[in-house]
């Protein structure tokens, strides 16, 4: 079986501020409806695809410093925006895609999250949004 390991150093920019220094993780899920095109005759459901429906799911170290975390997200809250995520620093290739969705939704942030002796971490999901991928 073949395997392949990644060691990556991903670049996460959200509405054009590079936030790589502040995240931890991401994962981004492209999806689209299963729109149900089962006719007469059929022996078997047939689905085709639908609208999009994706999402990105980053960690982040909460900052409040001029052009971090906070001051990056807190006007975002309850609008679109684009988010670009790459799996390594450099350009865009076949190798290293960057993947974009563009009007995506961010419903909520969590504006603090506190605990004695750890690290401030939030965790945000951006909804929707035209998903693309360059690779050039």
């Amino acid at each position: 079986m073949a395997t392949s390991t990644y060691l990556s150093n991903p670049v996460v920019t959200i509405n054009s501020v590079d936030l790589s220094d502040q995240a931890t993780s991401a994962t981004l899920t492209v999806r689209y409806d299963a729109l149900e095109s089962t006719a007469f005759g059929d022996t078997a459901h047939k689905f085709t695809a639908g609208l999009g429906n994706h999402e990105l799911t980053v960690d982040l170290y909460m900052s409040y410093a001029a052009s971090e975390t906070y001051a990056t997200l807190a006007a975002l809250v309850g609008t679109t925006t684009t988010v670009k995520v790459k799996p390594a620093n450099g350009a865009a290739s076949a190798t290293n895609p960057e993947m974009t969705l563009t009007g995506t939704y961010l419903e909520a942030l969590p504006v603090a999250n506190a605990a004695m002796g750890t690290l401030s971490t939030i965790s945000l999901t951006f909804k929707g949004g035209v998903y693309s991928v360059a690779t050039s």
